[in-house]
């Protein structure tokens, strides 16, 4: 997965200290109600479409934003499913990070799924009852995004 250059800068000062990171995942649906997934280059699992928010940017414009990057689909966003930090992480290179993922719903209004940067092997749309080997990550965010109201829980992991 591509660094961001402001995390890149902060890297520079901060080494591998845990830095705390705005994530956003965009659970994006299309007419006939299939979720687009990408396949990542980094595991080659399945996945829902992420990634990290630009300083000031809006997690309604990062789902946009990195839905178009990631496989050329246009999309809205329509509602906020899920706030949740995450558990930290450590990347091979050494770096830690811990996220708040914000969760979107987004629906496609235009575009042709398919790989639009290095971060995909492949990109497609799925019926939600036939998906692919999906980790809990994923497979609880399609789930809440399905629901017409939020639902509140103690804990998750994730």
């Amino acid at each position: 997965m591509a660094i961001p250059d402001f995390i890149r800068e902060i890297r520079a000062s901060a080494g591998r200290q845990l830095l705390w990171l705005p994530g956003v995942t965009a659970i994006v649906f299309d007419d006939r109600g299939r979720v687009l997934l990408g396949q990542r280059a980094d595991n080659g699992r399945w996945s829902v479409i992420g990634g990290i928010a630009e300083p000031g940017e809006q997690p309604a414009a990062t789902a946009v934003r990195e839905v178009y990057e990631e496989t050329a689909v246009r999309c809205v966003a329509e509602r906020i499913v899920l706030v949740q930090a995450l558990k930290p992480v450590t990347y091979p290179n050494g770096d830690r990070c811990q996220y708040m993922d914000i969760t979107v719903r987004c629906r496609a209004v235009g575009g042709e799924a398919r790989v639009n940067d290095d971060e995909s092997l492949d990109v497609r749309w799925f019926p939600v009852d036939e998906l692919p080997a999906l980790h809990e990550f994923s497979l609880f965010r399609i789930k809440q995004a399905l629901l017409d109201e939020p639902t509140w829980f103690d804990t998750m992991d994730c």
